[in-house]
């Protein structure tokens, strides 16, 4: 399989996985604190990533590069994830949804001051179409002047500009390791780092609470599914495919949330919805096929 095939199917699997997400995350934190959640999905990653990758009898522990393995942890899993759940509280999801779309613009800036890498002018336009398809998904948000709400925008882009820096982290230390060794150890030191967020939520929640089986379902769901196997497959597509044309895949997730949420939980469908989704799709379509032209 030619390897920017297999790159954009990997892309397109993790951010259809996270634009699904949103129904299962929904159901679940309406029982589960939101950090108590981070913590127990990374924590079902964990335990299933080590234990393939000690069957698969790869490295263990980093030998190398541990200061970049330490970023992709730290940075991209846990700092971005907070910071987006932290914004979203104090903003709305509706805002969230829109500032975390300049993730891939980040992403593309930092993978030419990192990686060296060529955007061109096209491949820019391609970025700017599908930008465009998303603003008319989720709509362009109105005037939020309370404090609290642009508290919750600078966390919510320091969310996206810690996405972006992660994903080419991410490249870089895939010349080193395997796409499995570095969500293992990345998500190990996001389970750390996110337990003594747990005292902050304290007396919030009850054994009883989680072990009510579709809690339970929606954790392993989560953890298998959302955390270990997404995650994977992004850093999987990021080996394969230049940074700035793997951002293009991140502007799929609200095409497939929205899909979901239509068919799950019987939310209306706008016509902005297809018109955005066809805008979205012609930027990913346009930019692959400039790559391949020029292959």
């Amino acid at each position: 399989m030619n390897s920017m095939i297999g790159g954009a199917l990997y892309l397109s699997l993790a951010a259809a996985i996270w634009g699904g997400m949103y129904v299962v995350s929904k159901f679940a934190l309406a029982t589960v604190p939101p950090f108590t959640l981070l913590f127990l999905r990374y924590l079902v990653a964990a335990l299933l990533l080590v234990g393939i990758l000690w069957r698969k009898q790869e490295k263990l522990l980093p030998d190398t590069a541990r200061g970049l393995i330490l970023q992709v942890g730290l940075v991209g899993y846990f700092f971005s994830i907070a910071a987006q759940f932290i914004g979203t509280k104090l903003s709305s999801a509706h805002m969230g949804a829109v500032i975390t779309t300049l993730s891939p613009v980040f992403l593309s800036a930092f993978a030419v001051v990192i990686l060296k890498e060529r955007l061109t002018v096209k491949q820019a336009v391609a970025m700017a179409v599908a930008l465009a398809g998303v603003l008319v998904v989720v709509g362009v948000p109105g005037r939020q002047g309370e404090p609290s709400a642009l508290a919750g925008n600078l966390f919510l882009l320091g969310a996206a500009l810690c996405w972006g820096y992660y994903s080419v982290i991410s490249r870089k230390v895939s010349t080193v390791y395997s796409p499995l060794q570095i969500t293992t150890w990345g998500i190990l030191i996001a389970t750390l780092f996110t337990f003594p967020c747990l005292y902050f939520e304290y007396g919030q929640w009850s054994p009883a609470d989680l072990l009510q089986l579709p809690i339970v379902l929606s954790v392993l769901y989560i953890g298998i599914i959302s955390t270990a196997l997404a995650f994977f497959s992004w850093n999987k597509g990021l080996a394969l495919v230049p940074s700035h044309q793997a951002g293009l895949f991140f502007f799929l997730q609200p095409v497939v949330g929205t899909l979901l949420g239509w068919f799950f939980l019987d939310e209306h469908l706008s016509g902005s919805f297809f018109i955005g989704s066809l805008l979205i799709m012609a930027g990913v379509y346009y930019n692959m096929k400039q790559t391949a032209g020029s292959e």
